[in-house]
């Protein structure tokens, strides 16, 4: 699902001490020839507040089941974010279907400042201080998976010089 870029880290669920955000609920109708058929769809996020976080989605007839579902399915896509004193390393966008995300680090003390599912993606990542602005759609889906694709792109220090073969030093002096 993220093979786009080369950065990922997927990672184990045993041993994290994961904490669950239900992003939303959905009561979706198939009609049929006998009548309408209720069900429900469930988006969740997980993460361990220290950078490792996945979403899942679960459908299922009744509530309880749809979100343990998803929480499977959360905890099968978790992936490894780098933080930097409880923000992100860079100004980052992501975009998913008619979902747009912006995401802008801030200095300590500022808060969550985001909305909705942005919001709680970033709280189960652990990042305390970092502005937000959603755009396009507010599919709740959709803007979830905007905020994963704008995490996703994030690349820290290490990794920038790793990547260029070059010291740590060479990246902050030029």
């Amino acid at each position: 699902m993220y093979q786009k870029y080369g950065n990922v880290e997927h990672v184990k669920p045993s041993g994290l001490d994961l904490k669950d955000h239900l992003v939303g609920v959905q009561r979706v109708t198939k009609v049929t020839k006998g009548g309408r058929t209720f069900g429900f769809s469930a988006i969740v996020v997980v993460g361990n507040e220290n950078g490792v976080v996945g979403h899942g989605l679960g459908k299922s007839k009744d509530v309880a089941s749809a979100i343990a579902k998803a929480i499977e399915d959360a905890k099968k896509n978790l992936i490894r974010i780098p933080i930097i004193k409880h923000t992100i390393p860079h100004e980052q966008k992501g975009k998913y279907a008619g979902a747009k995300v912006f995401l802008k680090p801030a200095t300590h003390g500022t808060g969550v400042i985001a909305g909705g599912a942005v919001r709680m993606v970033l709280e189960s990542v652990g990042v305390h201080d970092v502005l937000s602005k959603s755009q396009g759609s507010s599919n709740p889906h959709n803007v979830v998976k905007a905020t994963f694709d704008a995490l996703l792109q994030m690349r820290d220090a290490n990794t920038i010089a790793k990547e260029r073969g070059i010291s740590l030093n060479k990246v902050f002096n030029g």
